[in-house]
């Protein structure tokens, strides 16, 4: 990029001539102190003797005439001129026609730049040489942009070339940088316009040339990346006097139309004056009042136009500006596959929690019937438990008894004294253990009876049979088809029978 305040083709001859011939101060100009003599230098020249008495060359004053001279050398002569030109001027533009050119093995390059009037030797150093964008040739008219150095070794003054370019592309490079500057100072690139690109848009538009390389690069990426992305060409000029003003009114087709999602300005490379159609104001213009997101890809990665700073997004090439614009279908396809994959797995785990839960709640449901055999199996225990206990606490009074029988043989009493009281504790005894005995199968047959009114066999006296299939309950029509084998238990006996209809509805005939 050139500085506009530094650029000029157009001021060439007033630039670094101008300033070649103003008054500039010298080594000679400098105030030197004279060792030992205790007093201060005159400043600037001496008339009449000049420069010979200060720099000691003797011309004009004799041998002995100043005995206290700083000499120069050469060397530093040199280095003084060199460090004033270096201080002098900065970077400047010199337009001339190239001549002598002499490409040596170094890589580097040596030429004169002259006009009608006066020449100047140039270096332009290899590695600045490799940037170039022509391939220079004796008579070619070029502008420069150097410093100016000297070459101590010949105590030659010389430009040191930075650029170089053909005459013809500076005064367009001078018009792009004004444009530039000035749209820049409206705000017609400030960050705040660009609008963000569509992640899909609904239909591309492309504003080339139908027969350039640009509109098939396109194309290309397109078809690779997204073929059923629907693409509009709105056929213009990329090149030549009219060119910008059929890019721009292309641009108001597509606004006026207002088909497309996202457009493409795009053409394929060439010199700074092929892509000027792309440096024009009215582009510039027509591209940031789009309210349409513009996409340019003009030339090459180097290629910098001013429609790249007015779009809302800059794509070194037309490809780039393809893929920048659309959808990839491949990365597409893997994120739905991975998203697909994780709704998968989520179904999954969801489907195995569910099935683990409805497990649990299975296990702690238990059947009416095994429920019922479970009491009933209770009460069996119960009551074998209480004839048991009945039976040891009858043992236990009868060992009781003998016990005191024994206990009275060994005091032996009179017999006949106690036998009455002895035949009444022996009967309340017995009354007292027929009684509880009594209450004991109560309770027993109390049990049983309730046991027998929610018993299975009960249900079964009713009326009611229970439907086996394969050995296992049916509790549900849909549990069995027509033609089934099923068996059904009743009160007594069993059937075996086929199932000819399963209804689902139990109060259909």
């Amino acid at each position: 990029m050139v500085d506009a305040t530094r650029v000029g083709p157009l001021d060439r001859m007033d630039g670094p001539t101008a300033r070649t011939n103003t008054a500039m101060p010298t080594p000679f100009d400098r105030d030197f102190s004279l060792p030992g003599s205790g007093r201060a230098p005159a400043a600037g020249p001496q008339a009449g003797t000049g420069v010979g008495t200060r720099v000691g060359t003797g011309v004009g004053t004799g041998a002995g005439a100043a005995p206290n001279r700083e000499i120069y050398t050469v060397g530093r002569l040199n280095d003084e001129v060199a460090r004033l030109l270096d201080d002098s001027f900065p970077l400047i533009w010199v337009e001339g026609e190239l001549t002598n050119l002499a490409r040596p093995r170094s890589g580097h390059m040596y030429f004169t730049l002259k006009d009608s009037r006066a020449q100047v030797r140039c270096a332009l150093f290899r590695s600045n040489r490799m940037r170039l964008r022509f391939e220079p040739r004796d008579g070619t008219q070029v502008i420069a942009r150097a410093r100016v150095g000297l070459y101590g070794p010949r105590g030659d003054y010389q430009l040191v070339v930075q650029e170089l370019e053909p005459a013809g592309e500076g005064a367009l490079r001078l018009a792009y940088e004004r444009l530039r500057l000035k749209l820049q100072e409206e705000g017609l690139f400030d960050r705040k316009h660009k609008r963000p690109l569509p992640a899909f848009p609904r239909q591309l538009g492309v504003i080339t040339s139908p027969s350039g390389a640009a509109v098939h690069d396109v194309l290309k990426v397109l078809g690779r990346r997204f073929p059923s992305l629907p693409v509009v060409v709105y056929p213009t000029r990329v090149q030549g006097e009219g060119a910008g003003e059929e890019i721009a009114d292309a641009i108001g087709v597509a606004v006026r139309r207002a088909e497309c999602g996202v457009l493409l300005v795009v053409r394929g490379g060439g010199s700074l004056e092929d892509l000027w159609a792309f440096n024009e104001e009215r582009v510039a213009r027509a591209i940031h009042a789009c309210p349409i997101p513009i996409v340019t890809g003009v030339g090459h990665e180097s290629d910098v136009t001013i429609a790249d700073f007015a779009a809302d997004e800059r794509a070194p090439t037309p490809s780039a500006a393809a893929e920048r614009a659309s959808p990839n279908r491949n990365e597409l396809v893997e994120r739905l596959a991975a998203v697909a994959g994780r709704a998968r797995r989520a179904a999954a785990a969801d489907a195995e929690r569910r099935r683990t839960s409805l497990e649990l709640r299975r296990r702690r449901l238990r059947h009416p019937l095994l429920r019922i055999e479970n009491l009933t199996q209770r009460t069996d225990e119960l009551g074998r438990r209480a004839a048991a206990a009945f039976d040891r606490q009858r043992e236990e009074t009868r060992r009781r008894m003998a016990t005191l029988f024994h206990r009275l043989d060994r005091v032996r009493p009179d017999p006949r004294g106690f036998r009455s009281k002895i035949e009444v504790l022996e009967r309340r005894v017995r009354a007292a253990m027929d009684e509880r005995q009594a209450r004991a199968a109560a309770r027993v047959r109390e049990l049983a009876r309730a046991l027998h009114a929610v018993s299975p066999d009960r249900t079964l006296e009713r009326g009611y049979a229970i439907v086996y299939r394969d050995g296992a309950i049916v509790r549900d029509t849909s549990e069995v088809a027509p033609g089934d084998a099923i068996s059904a238990r009743l009160a007594r006996g069993r059937l075996a029978a086929t199932v000819t209809s399963a209804d689902p509805d139990p109060d259909s005939d």
